[in-house]
């Protein structure tokens, strides 16, 4: 008979099997390591917002080039309207209080959204009435045209891949509303290209404005989202609106 206690191989068999989990975990380390050594990640840094407020300050600004009749109030309103409100934006999101900068940033846009709808509608109006002179038409129509840009432009920044927040917490864009061209390379691609951390900003969601209001249809960026096909055609529909009125002005000029 052996003198071994019949607890050694349980044991022995704890001893194994607590050896082999941290050699796996150091095998898991290592791998680690290593992939992080041969394909690094970069760190993206924070969206900047100044494009975004100076296109809403554009918008207000663009109110002084219509005449009373076609605004709401003074021309200054919506000026000093989008500068008061502005303020607690920046501060919430440099404070990181990103519910609250969301908040506010819609309804920033909301309001510039709807004094340039009301301003079109007035316009609208104006035309068979003959209310105003031709040059001062041409003039709203223009600046109206270009307010629809800017306007569309910042719905579409804010809403795109759940806004500039969330973007700037994901990383890289992979997914969102459009479909753009860096989205189609390959990850590897990506990475040798510098590329791998890559999210849109404004500019480019100013770029899909204009040629929305310029050619009526996407250019570069196919719209995968159908919130988006509505805002794309709404914004062509005021875009050739206004291009109609340019026209019919000039015509009658002439």
């Amino acid at each position: 008979m052996s003198d071994v206690p019949t607890e050694a191989k349980p044991q022995q068999h704890t001893v194994a099997h607590s050896a082999g989990d941290a050699a796996k975990a150091v095998a898991h380390s290592v791998s680690n390591t290593v992939s992080q050594v041969l394909h690094p990640t970069a760190k993206r840094d924070p969206e900047p917002r100044w494009p975004a407020i100076l296109a809403l300050f554009a918008v207000g600004s663009l109110r002084f080039a219509l005449p009373e009749s076609l605004s709401a109030g003074p021309k200054w309103l919506l000026l000093v309207v989008v500068g008061v409100l502005m303020i607690p934006t920046v501060m919430a999101q440099r404070r990181k209080h990103q519910l609250l900068n969301k908040c506010l940033g819609y309804i920033i846009t909301s309001l510039v959204t709807l004094d340039m709808a009301w301003s079109l509608i007035l316009l609208l109006i104006a035309l068979p009435a003959h209310k105003e002179s031709p040059a001062e038409l041409l003039r709203s129509a223009a600046a109206l045209w270009v307010a629809n840009i800017l306007v569309f432009a910042s719905w579409y920044w804010r809403l795109d891949g759940g806004g500039p927040n969330a973007r700037d917490q994901r990383g890289a864009h992979t997914d969102g509303a459009f479909l753009f061209p860096q989205m189609t390379l390959d990850p590897a691609v990506r990475r040798d290209m510098g590329e791998d951390t890559w999210s849109p900003g404004f500019v480019d969601y100013l770029f899909i404005a204009f040629n929305t209001s310029t050619a009526f249809s996407p250019t570069d960026s196919p719209v995968l989202s159908r919130w988006a096909k509505v805002m794309m055609m709404t914004q062509s529909l005021i875009s050739f609106t206004t291009v109609v009125l340019l026209a019919a002005r000039a015509v009658n000029i002439l």
